[in-house]
C-alpha cells in the first residue's frame, strides 16, 4: 500500500490515493474520508526526530571512490530541517560550488525500538520511501563529520509516498535521472549491510522512534546538479521522487 501525507481541512492526515482523490486513513467520519486531490496539499511523508544516514554501503560506490569496504556500518546524522517533499526545491547554498545527488532507499520506522534483533526488525518498519542524500561535495572534503556538507536546509528530499507492502528490500532497482538522463543505476542487492542489518545495528546505539528515517547508502554514479535541473529518484516498487534545483535566492522553479 502506498501511503501519502497530506494537508487538508487545516489538518495533516495519512492517506492513500484513489484516482483523483485521497482516502484518509482512520477517518473519524467515513463519509469525509474521500477528498478530491485539488483540495489537498502533499507534504513530506514523515517529519522524524532524526535522520540516520549510512555512508559507503554499496560495494560499487566504495570502489568508485577508491575506498575500502567498511566492516561495520558507517553512520552520520542529518538534521530534520533538511527534509523537503516531492516537488520541493533543492536549494544550492551560495557557499558551495558543487552540490551532488545521491539516490537512496529510505526506511521509515513504525514502532519504537531499542536493541532490535534482526528477527524483530520487520515489525518495527512501517515502510520504504525514496530519498536523495544531497551533498555539498566541495565542502565535504573539509567536513569529516558531514555536518555542514549534508546538513543544509532542503538537503534531504523524501517521498512521494511510503510503500508498506515491500517484504524483501534486498533486491530493488534504484536510479537517478537528471533532466531525464540516467545518472545512477544500481540495485539494493549491492548493499554491504542490508536494511535489516542496518535497523538492528543502529537501534543498538539509539532508540528508533516512529517516523524516524534511515537512509541506506547510494549506488555509484554520484554527480553534480545545476540550477534549473530536475532530479528524479526511482526505486522499484516504491515510486519516483521528483525535485527541482535552484540557486540560493532564486524563485522556486516549477516541476513540469
Amino acid at each position: 500500500m502506498k501511503v501519502y501525507r497530506i494537508r487538508t481541512l487545516n489538518n495533516l492526515f495519512y492517506a492513500t490515493k484513489e484516482d483523483n482523490s485521497f482516502k484518509i486513513l482512520n477517518a473519524a467520519n467515513p463519509e469525509q474520508s474521500l477528498i478530491p486531490a485539488e483540495q489537498c496539499e502533499m507534504v513530506p511523508v514523515v517529519m522524524p526526530t532524526k535522520v540516520i544516514c549510512v555512508a559507503l554501503n554499496y560495494k560499487e560506490h566504495a570502489l568508485e571512490l577508491g575506498m575500502e569496504l567498511p566492516e561495520e556500518p558507517s553512520i552520520f546524522l542529518k538534521p530534520p530541517s533538511t527534509i523537503i517533499g516531492d516537488n520541493g526545491s533543492i536549494v544550492m547554498p551560495s557557499r558551495s560550488s558543487r552540490v551532488d545527488y545521491e539516490a537512496e532507499l529510505g526506511i521509515v520506522i513504525g514502532q519504537t525500538g531499542y536493541k532490535i534483533s534482526p528477527d524483530d526488525v520487520p515489525k518495527h518498519i512501517f515502510g520504504y520511501t525514496c530519498t536523495n542524500d544531497i551533498t555539498a561535495r566541495d565542502l565535504q572534503k573539509n567536513d569529516p563529520l558531514f555536518v555542514r556538507s549534508k546538513g543544509f536546509d532542503t538537503f534531504c528530499p523524501i517521498g512521494p509516498c511510503i510503500e508498506t507492502g515491500i517484504t524483501d528490500p534486498d533486491s530493488l532497482s534504484i536510479r537517478t535521472l537528471l533532466n531525464g538522463e540516467v545518472k545512477q543505476s544500481g540495485n539494493t542487492s549491492d548493499m554491504i549491510h542490508s536494511p535489516t542489518e542496518l535497523v538492528s545495528y543502529i537501534s543498538g546505539i539509539m532508540t528508533l522512534n516512529p517516523g524516524d528515517l534511515i537512509l541506506t547508502g547510494t549506488p555509484p554514479g554520484i554527480g553534480p546538479m545545476a540550477s534549473g535541473d530536475i532530479v528524479e529518484v526511482e526505486i522499484e516498487g516504491v515510486g519516483t521522487l521528483t525535485n527541482t534545483v535552484k540557486a540560493e535566492g532564486e524563485e522556486n522553479p516549477a516541476v513540469q
